[in-house]
């Protein structure tokens, strides 16, 4: 869920920061509820800065839409505009122009389009890797399609980065806190070759604690 909000407080404890915010327009408590995790909800916020869009984002914009629209056969230009339409109807942004828009939406607009060839299997001409800005959500999208994370083959299997022993039965154990990278066999059996710290120092990867809902 994203929601445009309003910081109203702001207030520092030796603990953290502690923020209220405010939701014009919308009355979402029940649906954030159910999320809840003991007594805490968890949520990503984005402060706009007034920067926008840096060279190196349209950069990674444009060679995705291309990319897209070779594999399809689609104009890049009208695919654009449609991913774009898509990306505002799905987030409840505003449209926007990719020439001065800000770098918090550039950076949300790429990680939409990347999501969307990993749900679709849509070879780049380039890893994936290299475009994503969001590193977390292109792991967690990796796992939900089942794509290599380096790569972005399938098929491809959920490696545990987080071992959970030899000899254990793995139907027995309750492995959702344990955190999982997707990987396909080359690169499960490099993970295995060359162990989990040199693998995340090669390829700049970790694994994450995958939940559906997120």
């Amino acid at each position: 869920m994203q929601y445009f909000s309003q910081i109203t407080a702001i207030r520092e404890t030796e603990k953290g920061t502690d923020l209220i915010l405010h939701i014009p327009g919308e009355q979402v408590q029940k649906k954030i509820i159910k999320y809840r995790t003991g007594s805490k909800i968890d949520a990503e916020i984005r402060i706009e800065d007034g920067r926008t869009i840096t060279p190196d984002q349209r950069k990674k914009i444009f060679a995705t839409i291309k990319d897209i629209a070779e594999y399809t056969g689609d104009h890049p230009e009208g695919l654009r505009a449609w991913l774009l339409y898509q990306y505002c109807a799905e987030t409840g942004e505003m449209p926007f122009s990719l020439s001065n828009c800000s770098i918090s939406q550039a950076r949300e607009f790429i990680t939409f389009i990347i999501d969307f060839i990993l749900k679709e299997d849509i070879p780049l001409s380039d890893a994936a890797l290299n475009r994503t800005e969001d590193i977390d959500r292109y792991l967690w999208g990796c796992i939900k399609y089942k794509r290599c994370a380096i790569c972005g083959k399938s098929p491809s299997d959920l490696h545990h980065w987080d071992a959970i022993g030899i000899g254990r039965d793995r139907r027995a154990i309750d492995d959702s806190k344990n955190r999982k990278i997707q990987l396909c066999r080359i690169h499960h059996t490099e993970v295995h070759k060359i162990g989990r710290d040199s693998f995340e120092k090669k390829y700049h990867v970790y694994g994450i604690i995958y939940r559906e809902e997120e």
